[in-house]
C-alpha cells in the first residue's frame, strides 16, 4: 500500500499517457524538504553531502570502568557498592579456593591422573564479582572458564573432583571432558567444548524466561576468541530484536588460546561491537571485583525489569596457559606474565581493600590457606578412590527407548568384555 502511494505522488514525473491530460502537479507540501531526514529503514542517520569512510580509530577507545585501584583503594565513594563484610570475604575465600583447586588438579594433570584441565589464574574477580551480582535462579551458560560461578553459588569440591575424574559420582557419568560442570539445582547449564555455541542457546533460553514473564535474567559467559565466532553475531542480534532479558559477558583475558588481541580483531575490542547490534554495552576492569560486581548488577537489574540485552566487556588477563595442552611461553614473555601475576592480581587488589578496613590479618590469611588446602586435598583423594561410571552408561540417557544399533553395540560390548574381560581393570576399578 505504501508503494502505491508513493508511485501515485510520483505520477507528475512521468509523461502523459495516451488519451490522458498532462500529468498533474505536486502540492507544495509534498515536495520532500531539503531539511528532511533519510527515511530509510535500515538505520537512523542524516545526510551527506561529502564522501568520507568512517575510520575505525576516530572515535577514543571505550573507557574502563573501575571502582578501586591496584592497592584495593576505592576511587569514588559513590561507586561503592557498600557490600557487608560476610559477602566481601565469601567473595576473597571463593577466589582463593578457586586458586588452590587449579593448582592441585593443574599438576594432577601433569601426573597423568586425569587427562585434561583448565587454570582460572588471573580471570577470579570476573567469576565471583559476576556471580554476586546475580539471583541465585538467573541462568548461567559458560563457556569453560567460569567454575568461580559455580562455586560461589555452592558447588561442592567433591563434585568438581568427581567430574574432573569421571568417576561414578559424577553428575555426568564420566561423559565429558574434564571441567565441563553442570548443575541443574545451581542453574548452570552443562559446559560443552565448542566454542560460542553456548551464546545462541542463552538467547533462546531468555526469550523463553521472557515469554514466561518469569523474572529472571540470562548471564552467557564467554571470551574475545570466541567473539569471533558466527554464533556470537546471531545471538547479539537475535538478542536485541527479541528484546531479551540477557547480559552478555566478555572475559577479554587477551590471547583467546594462542592468539593476541591484535591478531584477532582491528576494532575496539568487544564493547564497541555493541552498539552495531543495539545492545547497552560497558567496559569494566575484570581485576577489580567490585566494578564487575557494579556493573553486572546494574545490567541484571535492567535487563529483567526493561527486557533488554547487555554486553559487559571485562578486560582481565590470562595468567595460566590456556589449558594443559597449551605453552603460552611460545607466544609470550615470562615477564608480561609475572607482571599481571604480581601487580595486578584480582585476588591480592581485594586482600588490599580487606586489609584497609580491616577486616582480615595475616593470621587469618595463613589459616584460611591452610584450611583451603586441606579441603581440596581431601576432596582430591576422595575422588582418587572411587570407581569410574557402570559401562552400560554409555548407551542410557539419550532415548527413552534403546534404538537397535545401540542395542547391537551393548551387546558387542558385553560379548568383547566377555572373551578379554581380563585385560580391563573391570573390577579394580569400574562400578558394579
Amino acid at each position: 500500500m505504501a508503494a502505491m502511494a508513493a508511485l501515485r505522488a510520483l505520477r507528475w514525473r512521468l509523461p502523459p499517457s495516451p488519451g490522458r491530460g498532462p500529468a498533474r502537479r505536486l502540492s507544495t507540501a509534498e515536495f520532500p524538504s531539503p531539511e528532511e531526514k533519510p527515511q530509510f529503514p535500515g538505520a537512523s542517520a542524516e545526510f551527506a553531502e561529502r564522501l568520507e569512510f568512517i575510520q575505525p580509530n576516530v572515535i577514543s577507545g571505550i573507557p574502563v570502568y573501575r571502582v578501586m585501584d591496584r592497592q584495593g583503594h576505592i576511587l569514588s565513594p559513590s561507586e561503592d557498592p557498600q557490600l557487608p563484610k560476610e559477602q566481601v570475604v565469601k567473595l576473597y575465600k571463593t577466589m582463593t579456593l578457586l586458586n588452590t583447586m587449579d593448582r592441585i588438579l593443574y599438576e594432577s594433570q601433569r601426573q597423568g591422573r586425569i587427562s585434561f584441565y583448565m587454570t582460572n589464574y588471573g580471570e577470579e574477580g570476573t567469576h565471583v564479582g559476576s556471580a554476586a551480582a546475580l539471583d541465585d535462579t538467573d541462568l548461567v551458560f559458560g563457556q569453560y572458564r567460569e567454575a568461580g560461578v559455580l562455586m560461589y553459588r555452592g558447588y561442592p569440591l567433591d563434585l568438581f573432583m568427581a567430574q574432573c575424574y569421571g568417576n561414578a559420582s559424577d553428575p555426568g557419568k564420566g561423559r565429558q571432558m574434564p571441567v565441563h560442570y553442570g548443575c541443574r539445582d545451581r542453574h548452570f547449564v552443562t559446559i560443552s567444548s565448542p566454542l560460542a555455541t553456548q551464546i545462541p542457546q542463552a538467547v533462546g533460553a531468555a526469550y523463553a524466561i521472557k515469554r514466561a514473564d518469569a523474572n529472571r535474567a540470562v548471564i552467557c559467559y564467554f571470551g574475545e576468541g570466541a567473539a569471533s565466532e558466527g554464533d556470537a553475531h546471531a545471538g547479539f542480534n537475535f538478542a536485541a530484536t527479541l528484546e531479551c532479558p540477557i547480559v552478555f559477558f566478555c572475559r577479554n583475558n587477551g590471547y583467546a588460546i594462542s592468539t593476541p588481541t591484535s591478531e584477532q580483531y582491528r576494532g575496539d575490542g568487544i564493547a564497541a561491537r555493541g552498539p552495531g547490534y543495539g545492545l547497552l554495552s560497558i567496559r569494566v576492569d575484570g581485576n577489580d571485583v567490585f566494578a564487575v560486581y557494579n556493573a553486572t548488577k546494574e545490567a541484571r537489574r535492567r535487563a529483567v525489569a526493561e527486557n533488554q540485552p547487555f554486553l559487559i566487556e571485562a578486560m582481565t588477563y590470562r595468567i595460566g596457559h590456556h589449558s594443559t595442552s597449551d605453552d603460552s611461553s611460545a607466544y609470550r614473555s615470562v615477564d608480561e606474565v609475572n607482571y599481571w601475576d604480581k601487580q595486578d592480581h584480582p585476588i591480592s587488589r581485594l586482600r588490599h581493600f580487606m586489609l584497609g578496613r580491616g577486616w582480615w590479618d595475616e593470621e587469618q590469611e595463613k589459616g584460611w590457606r591452610k584450611s583451603s588446602r586441606k579441603m581440596v586435598m581431601e576432596a582430591f583423594e576422595q575422588a582418587e578412590q572411587k570407581p569410574k561410571p557402570n559401562v552400560q552408561l554409555l548407551f542410557s540417557d539419550v532415548y527413552r527407548e534403546l534404538p537397535p544399533h545401540l542395542r547391537r553395540q551393548r551387546a558387542a560390548l558385553e560379548r568383547h568384555l566377555q572373551l578379554y574381560g581380563e585385560h580391563y581393570p573391570l573390577l579394580q576399578h569400574f562400578q558394579k
